[in-house]
C-alpha cells in the first residue's frame, strides 16, 4: 500500500529515497518487534508496517540539505507536510494522524505555543497505541546515520533537548513497550 505513494512522490529522488525507505523500514522493523512481544495490546500490525513506512513522507517538503531534502519548509514541519499529503491522497486519517504526531515524543499546544513553533495550535502528540508505537520506534533511528540504532541512552539524550516533559512521555511509552530496557 505504502510503496504507491512513496513511488509518486519519490520517484525520481534517488538519495533521498534511499534515506527514507531505509531510515522508515528501520522503524517498522523495530515498531514490529515491539508488538510481537504484546499480544496483549492488540497491535493492529498491517496498519503499524504501513504507516511506519508512510510517517516521514513529508521530508521532501522540508529543508534540510544534510538528508538531500530540498523543500521550504522548515524540518519541524515534516510531519504535518507528510498529513497533508497522505490526506491528499485520500488514505484514512488514521495514517495522517501518526504522521502529525510522531514528532519528539508528540508534541502538546504548550511546546508549540511556548516554543513559538509554526505548527497547528492544537495538540500533536501520538493518542493511540499504533501512534505511540511508531512514534517510540522512530526516536531509535536517524535519518543521518542510516546504519545506526540508538541506545535507549542516545534516544533519551537526544529528547531530553527538548525538556523534561519530552522526556518524561518518551519514558512512559518504554514503560509500555520495552519496560526491561
Amino acid at each position: 500500500m505504502y510503496q504507491r505513494i512513496i513511488d509518486k512522490y519519490y520517484g525520481g529522488c534517488g538519495a533521498l529515497r534511499h534515506i527514507l525507505l531505509t531510515h522508515s523500514q528501520s522503524v517498522a522493523q523495530r515498531a514490529l518487534r515491539i508488538a510481537a512481544m504484546h499480544p496483549e495490546l492488540n497491535i493492529d500490525t498491517d496498519f503499524v508496517r504501513n504507516a511506519a513506512m508512510l510517517h516521514d513522507i513529508g521530508i521532501i517538503r522540508v529543508d534540510a540539505p544534510g538528508i538531500e531534502c530540498h523543500g521550504t519548509e522548515p524540518y519541524i514541519r515534516h510531519g504535518v507536510c507528510g498529513a497533508e499529503m497522505l490526506r491528499a491522497e485520500g488514505l484514512p486519517e488514521s495514517y495522517a494522524r501518526v504522521c502529525e504526531r510522531h514528532t519528539g515524543a508528540g508534541l502538546t499546544l504548550n511546546d508549540i505555543v511556548s516554543q513559538n513553533l509554526p505548527l497547528p495550535h492544537h495538540d500533536l502528540q501520538p493518542e493511540t497505541i499504533e501512534e505511540k508505537l511508531i512514534c517510540y520506534a522512530d526516536k531509535f533511528f536517524s535519518k543521518t546515520h542510516l546504519d545506526r540504532e540508538k541506545t535507549i541512552e542516545q534516544a533519551e539524550k537526544s529528547l531530553s533537548k527538548f525538556g523534561g516533559e519530552t522526556l518524561a512521555r518518551f519514558r512512559d511509552m518504554k514503560r509500555l513497550f520495552e519496560p526491561d530496557l
